[in-house]
């Protein structure tokens, strides 16, 4: 259930930044995550702020996002549910998940490694840009793993 709420959030997210960042997507991007890093590193009041301030002024986008992500979240844990239940399917979402969200260790979560997870969160809070880094590396990593040694070392 876990890996499938995470799944979810990671659909929306990933649709919230397309409709977000548009046709300059690596600059906008570049920009985002050293604007995050550097609020981030003061405490979790400024990103807080950061993020009611984006919902203000972007409220259209976030709720046209979360209606794309109901039906396509849907559609995909119906229609894959057991081709998402193989380790290649998982090996592949932990790589997307490792890219876009590795910062916040939701790819650890979502391979069921809570610990792993919960001490990429508090590396992002202590230095987000190792962080960074690190999710960087365990994407490339989970790369290229063939599925074997993935299930085996990381499942």
């Amino acid at each position: 259930m876990l890996k499938h709420i995470i799944l979810i959030v990671a659909i929306f997210i990933i649709i919230l930044l397309a409709l977000t960042f548009g046709e300059t997507v690596a600059q906008e991007i570049f920009a985002w995550i050293s604007a995050l890093s550097g609020l981030l590193i003061r405490n979790f009041g400024d990103l807080f702020a950061a993020l009611l301030t984006y919902l203000q002024l972007h409220t259209t986008k976030v709720l046209l996002a979360l209606v794309l992500t109901i039906p396509i979240s849907i559609w995909i844990l119906k229609s894959r549910r057991e081709t998402l239940s193989t380790p290649s399917s998982q090996r592949k979402i932990a790589i997307v998940l490792a890219v876009f969200l590795g910062w916040l260790g939701a790819h650890r979560f979502y391979l069921g490694q809570i610990g792993w997870g919960v001490g990429y969160l508090i590396l992002f809070y202590v230095f987000t840009p190792l962080a960074l880094i690190l999710a960087l590396i365990d994407a490339v990593r989970y790369l290229f793993m063939d599925d074997e040694t993935f299930s085996s070392t990381i499942l």
